[in-house]
């Protein structure tokens, strides 16, 4: 076992540059982005922004700060906004909703982490009385992380735009999988992000880049994004090293995204049915979660085959596959589940 290459299905952010993304990184233009001078990450906004059909962009170093920058652009200290009880801005980013945009979160439930629009309707506030927070903003995220990599149907998202505009509200989508959605679904990233007004999405998880994610929207709110990044420390000098991976994630690694959602599937069918395993949510795109009587034996002993997945409960694993594994990659990664199941039933 020593000889071969780990399997890695602990997140899609474990990838490697490829070989053209590592030549694209050495031959990067670069100049200073601060003084709005790195020529590849202007090109990179250029791109973004014409990909989602909004006016701006701006490259930050991580989704967590893309979505940040989205919430303190468009809300003020004391408004509310609405959150999946799954989402990612609210579990897993360290509080900055509070800490930072000083918002407070209104978080609602629906099943695979996608939000209904009659419960969000109903959860609004927008009236005179000063005992209340207004809700400002509402954010939902495409594909959910909790959810198993469900993806909106662009219906609801339809849905959820029209209740924002009604009370002039404003919508944001983290998309850090949003291709994976887009692939998935067949609806285009700009079909989407019609309806939202801001959109993040990440290059380093399912694109294969090795950092940084992009807010496209409106030229006034990106404006004042970028005061923002610059007083959370975001500003990067020669950036065009990291953007220059960004554009060829995009031109080459977003149809291949196909691939991963087959080799999940393939993964999951193959292990379905054995009584040790259950499957707690659907797998429609590049992630799968595993209900398992003991999450880390199960863990630990696919590890010791040199496949490694990430325990999210005392009985829950996620798997999330991604262009480092291969089909060989699936076949040890079944064996292992399953010998695993044999060894802590």
């Amino acid at each position: 076992m020593a000889d071969l290459q780990p399997v890695d299905l602990r997140s899609d952010t474990v990838t490697k540059p490829t070989a053209g993304m590592r030549a694209a990184i050495a031959a990067a233009e670069v100049g200073d982005d601060v003084f709005g001078e790195d020529p590849t990450v202007n090109e990179l906004h250029r791109r973004a922004a014409s990909l989602l059909g909004k006016e701006a962009a701006l490259f930050v170093p991580s989704g967590t700060m893309a979505n940040l920058l989205a919430f303190v652009s468009q809300s003020r200290p004391g408004d509310t906004v609405i959150l999946h009880a799954d989402s990612h801005p609210f579990n897993y980013e360290s509080g900055g909703l509070g800490m930072v945009a000083g918002v407070l979160t209104k978080t609602l439930p629906g099943a695979h982490g996608i939000l209904e629009p009659e419960r969000v309707r109903a959860a609004v506030v927008r009236n005179e009385d000063h005992h209340y927070s207004h809700t400002t903003l509402v954010g939902i995220e495409n594909t959910t992380n909790r959810g198993g990599g469900a993806f909106y149907p662009l219906r609801i998202v339809e849905e959820i735009a029209a209740i924002a505009r009604e009370n002039g509200m404003r919508l944001h989508c983290d998309g850090a999988r949003l291709f994976n959605a887009v692939v998935a679904s067949g609806t285009s990233a700009a079909g989407y992000a019609r309806h939202c007004d801001t959109v993040s999405f990440c290059f380093s998880k399912g694109l294969g880049a090795p950092a940084g994610s992009v807010l496209v929207g409106d030229r006034a709110t990106i404006d004042r994004a970028h005061r923002y990044r610059k007083m959370l420390g975001g500003g990067m000098r020669q950036a065009g090293v990291l953007a220059a991976a960004a554009l060829y994630a995009l031109d080459h690694h977003i149809e291949r995204l196909a691939e991963d959602h087959l080799r999940a599937r393939r993964f999951r069918q193959a292990l379905e049915g054995i009584p040790q395993i259950g499957f707690p949510l659907p797998s429609p795109t590049n992630i799968v979660f595993l209900e398992v009587p003991d999450a880390l034996a199960c863990v630990g002993h696919c590890a010791d085959c040199g496949v490694f997945m990430l325990p999210v409960s005392s009985t829950r694993v996620r798997a999330v596959f991604h262009l480092d594994i291969d089909d060989a990659g699936v076949d040890r990664a079944i064996a292992a589940v399953r010998d695993a199941a044999i060894a802590i039933r």
